[in-house]
C-alpha cells in the first residue's frame, strides 16, 4: 500500500508512513478549524474498532464537542480515579520529602511539619487531595485568621503549595482552593488590616522617658533587657532569645536569624549608642551564649521578668510588646522619617518594590539615624512642651 492517507469514509483514514507503518486517523472540522485525531495503530486496532471509534467521534463533533479534548478529559479523570488513594497526609509526606534538601535550616523544615499538623491536619486528615476544596480550606483558616493572622497566612500558603504540587503530580485537577488572589481574598480580610486592629496596651509616648529613667536606675538584668527591647523596637522574645554570635559589635548590628522571627525572615537591627552601651555592660556579666541570661544555668531571661520590670518602672497595664506601638506612634507623630523606614525597623513587610526603591545600604542607614533619635528621645525627660525630633524626608 502506497504511503499517504487512504479513506474509509466518514472521516476515517488509514495513514501509511513511508517506512510502511500504518495507523488510523480521524479527520474532522470544528468551529472552522480542521483537526486530526489518532485512533490507534494497525493492526493493533482493527478496522471494526477504528470505525466504532470514528463513529463516537463524529457524534461528539455533531454535538459541538472536540473529541480530542473529551478524550484528554477522560484520561485525566482516569488518572484522578487511580490517585484517589493519595490522601492529604500522604501528599504532605511526599511533598516534604521532595523538598527536604532545599531547606537547609532544620527548624524551617520542622516548622512546615508543625504548622500543618497543628492547623491543617485536624480538618484534612484522611481526605484525598483530589477532593479538597474551598470549604475544607476555609474551615482550616476560619479559627485562626483573626487571632493568628501571621500563622494563618503561612498555613494558607503551605496548603496552596502542596495542592499545586499534587496537581502537577496528577493527584488532583482544577483551580487551587487555597489560592489568595481572586479567591480567598474575597473571604478573608488582608493580614495587614488585621494587624491594625490587634494591639497591645502601650505606654503613652510622653510617659515613656520617665519609665525608661526608672529602668536606668534599676540594676537587674531584666531592666537592662527591657531597655534594650525598647531601644531596638523588637519583640520581647527576640530579645530574650538573643545570643552573642548574632551581634556584630564593630558594625553595631544585630542580625536575628529567620527561625527566630515571626515572619520567618532574617531581620537586621541597627544598634544605637545607648543599645551598644547596654551590651557592653552585659559582656562583663556574660555567662554563656545568651545576651541576657536567666537565673537558671544556660537558660535565657524569661518574658515574665521583662513584664515585671516594666510594671516596677511604672508601666501600669502596658505590655512589653506594646513598646513597639509606642515606637511606631513616635515615628509617625514626632518625626519626618518615611513610614517604610519604621516599618522595616519593626520587621514588618514593606514589599519588594518599595524596598527596591531604596538602595539597601541607604535604607539601613536611615534606620540607624532613626534609632539613634529614638534613643535620644527615650533618654530625655519630657517637659510640658514636647519637642518633635525628626529628619528631613529624603
Amino acid at each position: 500500500m502506497a504511503p499517504g492517507y487512504h479513506g474509509d469514509g466518514g472521516g476515517l483514514y488509514l495513514q501509511v508512513a513511508p517506512a510502511g507503518s500504518k495507523s488510523w486517523i480521524f479527520r474532522f472540522a470544528l468551529a472552522g478549524r480542521r483537526r486530526e485525531m489518532g485512533v490507534g495503530s494497525f493492526p493493533s486496532v482493527s478496522l471494526a474498532a477504528a470505525r466504532e471509534a470514528a463513529s463516537k467521534a463524529r457524534a461528539l463533533v455533531k454535538a459541538g464537542k472536540d473529541p480530542i479534548a473529551v478524550r484528554e478529559a477522560e484520561k485525566a479523570q482516569a488518572r484522578l480515579q487511580s490517585a484517589r488513594g493519595v490522601t492529604w497526609d500522604k501528599a504532605v509526606d511526599l511533598f516534604l520529602k521532595a523538598h527536604l534538601s532545599s531547606w537547609r535550616n532544620p527548624k524551617h523544615r520542622q516548622q512546615w511539619r508543625n504548622t500543618l499538623d497543628t492547623y491543617a491536619k485536624p480538618v484534612l486528615v484522611g481526605l484525598a487531595v483530589a477532593e479538597i476544596g474551598t470549604p475544607e480550606v476555609t474551615k482550616v483558616l476560619d479559627s485562626i485568621w483573626q487571632e493568628k493572622p501571621e500563622t494563618a497566612s503561612r498555613v494558607r500558603g503551605r496548603i496552596e503549595r502542596i495542592l499545586d504540587w499534587a496537581k502537577v503530580r496528577g493527584y488532583r485537577a482544577g483551580e487551587n482552593p487555597a489560592r489568595w488572589r481572586g479567591h480567598l481574598d474575597k473571604v478573608f480580610p488582608p493580614r495587614a488590616k488585621l494587624r491594625k486592629v490587634r494591639h497591645h496596651a502601650a505606654v503613652p509616648i510622653d510617659k515613656l522617658p520617665a519609665v525608661y529613667a526608672k529602668l536606668v536606675k534599676a540594676s537587674g538584668v531584666a531592666a537592662k533587657a527591657l531597655r534594650f527591647t525598647i531601644l531596638t523596637a523588637v519583640r520581647p522574645g527576640e530579645t530574650t532569645g538573643g545570643t552573642w554570635p548574632e551581634v556584630d559589635r564593630k558594625a553595631a548590628l544585630w542580625t536575628i536569624p529567620a527561625h527566630r522571627m515571626k515572619a520567618d525572615k532574617e531581620h537586621r537591627v541597627t544598634l544605637s549608642k545607648e543599645a551598644q552601651a547596654i551590651l557592653e555592660e552585659m559582656v562583663e556579666l556574660r555567662t554563656g551564649q545568651f545576651m541576657f541570661p536567666g537565673h537558671r544555668e544556660k537558660r535565657p531571661l524569661s518574658l515574665t521578668a521583662l513584664s515585671k520590670a516594666l510594671k516596677a518602672a511604672g508601666g501600669g497595664t502596658a505590655t512589653v510588646h506594646g513598646m513597639r506601638s509606642t515606637f511606631k506612634d513616635w515615628a509617625s507623630e514626632r518625626t519626618s522619617f518615611p513610614s517604610e523606614v519604621s516599618e522595616m525597623a519593626l520587621a514588618h513587610s514593606i514589599g519588594d518594590k518599595v524596598e527596591a526603591a531604596y538602595r539597601r545600604g541607604e535604607l539601613l542607614e536611615k534606620r540607624r539615624a532613626m534609632m539613634e533619635q529614638w534613643a535620644t528621645f527615650v533618654r530625655t525627660p519630657q517637659s510640658g512642651n514636647v519637642v518633635s525630633i525628626g529628619s528631613r524626608r529624603a
